[in-house]
């Protein structure tokens, strides 16, 4: 009750430093707009905040819009790739030229054009940037005068057009050192206001090329899950995000949605053993976890199923791969789970027994007992990863669970097992995850997973001049057979599940035709917003 008391007056302190913020910025309702239909106006709680800002050439609009800036190319509710700012896209018979012709009468938000410089200049800041945006694969970006743009691979890729879809274009002109703070685009919105930790504030952009949003403004507000099911509890959000546990709730005015994603949650394992560091001193490898018995025990004995129903309320679906039911998906990497028995046996036949009956199985000194972490703003993950503990202590696996900051996180993940998710609508995901290149990289491949047979495929799956060539040694990469990344090959992480996105939608709020959710960072429920309108 106390901490329902304080999210709710923490919200209540929010929403008025909202109001107190916009300030005289904000136009006062009158009569043309009081009624539903007619209110112009938004007030969303859909996610966190993003702190490094709003910059594409260093990852914002990864897994969603940029909100403020166009991308080349799109993906439409079915997937599909459509144009964007560009007109059309060629690629030579190669795979290494890609030519793009751009609109005429794109526009900045500031009024100037946007050109094939824009691009070219995007393009070659995102490379050097060292961000999450992978172009180490481009040679070199060309304009060809203000409509064409050449872009000249090292080697062919077939998630190239991937770059396309999630990189959002900015001036060369304005590209200043604090554009992440005020971004100047030409999306279907441009920032008015930002109050760090507080809010954000958006109007659209009257020169977008696109359809005409029909919200005028909108403001998000940063809010824990609590606050922001608080908020909606008391009227003061049109639309809020909230995590599984509170699905069971109803909200007056309000109607839960319910959006499939391939948003996966799972169990990050260090791949090697313990002894080594990185270069900042973090310790690198956990003995336990080095053992593949002990990896793919945990997965043949997870309930899945029982996770989703469990800890989702039903909202979500046992997850096996990093890429469930995506086009590259292998179905042939599944496991039977929930085997206890089977589990049982596989750590038997591997040495690992209960000498001293205390419930915990050892091999020679060796104890099966780690930890767990999990980010401790996470509601979600934090049941999961109880749960998931919780299943495995009939196993003889004891599991810590410990929440800790992101900060923290980053310091212990190379020696402990963590929590972590993932989720993209491009293959090249799979390979920022395992692929030995980035073992230590950020938090693509913290436990350092490594098989040269597994990074051969997923290498020719990158050079492949046909995407569905491509999909086959991606799906040979989750399993060939004989070996793989997935459960059934190396087992270097347990995928538990696939969520579904909720939102309390207030009655009447038409958020368009969704397409499946990749990751929930940046807001992925937006990539569609000048669709959202009154239901009429």
């Amino acid at each position: 009750m106390r901490k329902q008391r304080f999210a709710f007056i923490l919200m209540l302190v929010v929403v008025v430093l909202a109001i107190s913020a916009c300030g005289k910025d904000k136009p006062q309702p009158n009569a043309a707009n009081t009624a539903l239909g007619e209110k112009k106006e938004l007030v969303l709680a859909i996610g966190g905040e993003p702190e490094a800002g709003f910059d594409p050439t260093t990852g914002w609009g990864r897994y969603g819009s940029p909100l403020f800036q166009s991308t080349l190319l799109k993906r439409d509710s079915k997937l599909n790739v459509v144009p964007d700012a560009a007109e059309s896209y060629t690629v030579s018979a190669d795979g290494l030229l890609w030519t793009v012709k751009l609109k005429s009468g794109v526009k900045f938000s500031d009024g100037q054009p946007l050109t094939a410089a824009d691009v070219q200049y995007t393009y070659e800041t995102a490379a050097k940037s060292g961000s999450s945006i992978d172009l180490s694969n481009l040679s070199k970006v060309e304009a060809d005068g203000d409509l064409t743009v050449k872009l000249t691979l090292k080697e062919p890729q077939s998630t190239f057009t991937q770059m396309l879809v999630s990189t959002g274009i900015v001036p060369k002109h304005a590209h200043s050192k604090d554009y992440a703070l005020k971004p100047v685009g030409s999306g279907p919105y441009k920032l008015v206001q930002w109050d760090k930790g507080q809010q954000l504030i958006v109007e659209a952009n009257p020169d977008y090329y696109g359809s005409k949003p029909f919200f005028q403004r909108i403001t998000f507000l940063f809010l824990n899950e609590d606050a922001a099911f608080a908020a909606a509890k008391a009227g003061t959000v049109d639309m809020a995000a909230i995590p599984a546990a509170f699905s069971k709730q109803t909200v007056a005015g309000m109607e839960l949605v319910a959006l499939p994603s391939a948003d996966n949650r799972g169990i990050m394992f260090p791949f090697v053993k313990a002894g080594s560091k990185t270069a900042e001193g973090n310790p690198i490898g956990n003995d336990v976890t080095a053992d593949p018995a002990i990896r793919k025990a945990i997965n043949t004995a997870l309930d899945r199923k029982a996770l989703v129903q469990g800890v989702l309320e039903g909202h979500g679906t046992p997850a096996y791969t990093l890429n469930d039911g995506l086009p590259w998906f292998n179905p042939e990497a599944v496991i039977k789970d929930a085997d206890m028995d089977g589990a049982k046996k596989l750590l038997a036949d591997n040495g690992w027994v209960d000498t001293d009956k205390d419930g915990i199985l050892e091999k020679g000194a060796l104890k099966a007992q780690f930890n767990l972490l999990y980010p401790s703003s996470d509601v979600t993950r934090q049941s999961l990863a109880i749960a998931a503990a919780d299943m495995l202590k009939p196993l003889g696996i004891q599991v810590k669970v410990e929440g800790k900051s992101w900060d923290e996180i980053g310091k212990q993940m190379h020696s402990n097992a963590v929590l972590l998710g993932w989720g993209s609508h491009d293959p090249l995901e799979m390979y920022n995850v395992y692929s030995a290149k980035f073992g230590g990289v950020e938090y693509y491949n913290p436990g350092f997973y490594n098989n040269p047979k597994v990074d051969g495929y997923m290498n020719q799956a990158l050079r492949a001049t046909n995407e569905k060539d491509a999909w086959e040694l991606w799906k040979k990469a989750q399993w060939d057979g004989n070996t793989g990344l997935s459960a059934k090959g190396d087992a270097p992480w347990a995928w538990l599940v696939n969520l579904d996105h909720l939102y309390l939608v207030k009655s009447g709020l038409d958020i368009g035709q969704q397409k499946v959710h990749p990751h929930g960072h940046g807001w992925p429920v937006t990539d569609n917003i000048e669709e959202w309108q009154w239901k009429p």
